[in-house]
């Protein structure tokens, strides 16, 4: 596999930061990677975008535990924007996740995020 090219290590660091329990209850820290059109359909079914999702973290408080990420690829789709996949793992409730990052006024902030609930029955093993 080639080495990642700038802007997809940028959004991988991103991506980890937005994941970091202390990243979602300070509504300063989240705000820094979030554009301002910011759109997510997270695992529970619900839409969200950069205002509900600031207030809810905000008011849910920090994770019990950190969340553990699995099977992470990312790919650069245009030279300011970069698709990021992965599975999570937060307290035993397992999610596939889709990440686009943009690169916005010199920074990566996340465009787009969903969130696709699972349980290891569900996944058919990898060949």
């Amino acid at each position: 596999m080639p080495d990642p090219t700038p802007a997809v290590s940028a959004a991988i660091e991103c991506e980890l930061r937005f994941l970091d329990p202390a990243v979602h209850t300070s509504p300063a820290l989240l705000g820094e990677l979030l554009h301002p059109d910011f759109a997510s359909f997270g695992s529970s079914g619900r839409a969200w975008n950069r205002e509900t999702l600031v207030k809810e973290l905000r008011a849910r408080g920090p994770a019990s535990a950190p969340a553990t990420v699995s099977e992470l690829t990312a790919v650069q789709l245009a030279p300011d924007v970069v698709h990021v996949t992965f599975d999570v793992d937060v307290n035993g409730r397992r999610a596939h996740r889709s990440s686009v990052w943009r690169l916005t006024g010199g920074d990566w902030l996340l465009y787009f995020h969903q969130g696709t609930a699972f349980t290891p029955e569900e996944v058919p093993p990898q060949d």
